[in-house]
C-alpha cells in the first residue's frame, strides 16, 4: 500500500464513527472523512457477527486486498475505515474488487471530493 498508513487507534476509529460519511455495499459498510493529510489512512474491522477466528481472518485479507488493487483509483487524503458484514464471508477478493473498482470508487469521490464548478450556468 504506496499512499496508505494503518489506522489504528481506537479515537480515530471513533471519530470516524461518529462524524464520517457512510456507504453500504453487499458485503461491507465504508466510514469515511476527508482530511488534510497527503495520504490515506486505513482501518479494517471484523466484529464476532462475521464468524470464528479462521473466518475473521480471511475477511480482512479478502479487504485488505481488495483495497490493495484499487488503492490507485482512491482520491488522496481521506481516512477509511471498511467493516466487513457476514456476507464477505463467501466471497473472493476479486468480487470486492470489482465492487471497489467501480460504484464503490464513484460513491466514494461523491462524498470526499468537492463538487465542481462547471454546473449550471446562472
Amino acid at each position: 500500500m504506496e499512499k496508505t498508513v494503518i489506522l489504528n487507534q481506537n479515537r480515530d476509529f471513533q471519530l470516524l464513527y461518529q462524524r464520517g460519511k457512510k456507504i453500504a455495499s453487499p458485503y461491507a459498510i465504508i466510514y469515511l472523512r476527508k482530511t488534510r493529510r497527503k495520504y490515506n489512512r486505513l482501518g479494517i474491522t471484523v466484529g464476532k457477527k462475521v464468524g470464528c477466528a479462521v473466518k475473521r481472518s480471511r475477511a480482512r485479507r479478502v479487504i485488505r486486498q481488495a483495497y490493495r488493487e484499487t488503492e490507485h483509483l482512491m482520491p488522496v487524503g481521506m481516512d477509511m475505515v471498511i467493516v466487513a458484514l457476514p456476507s464477505i464471508v463467501g466471497i473472493r477478493s476479486t468480487q470486492l474488487r470489482d465492487y471497489l473498482a467501480g460504484s464503490g470508487v464513484r460513491r466514494i469521490r461523491k462524498l470526499v471530493e468537492p463538487p465542481s464548478e462547471g454546473g449550471k450556468p446562472k
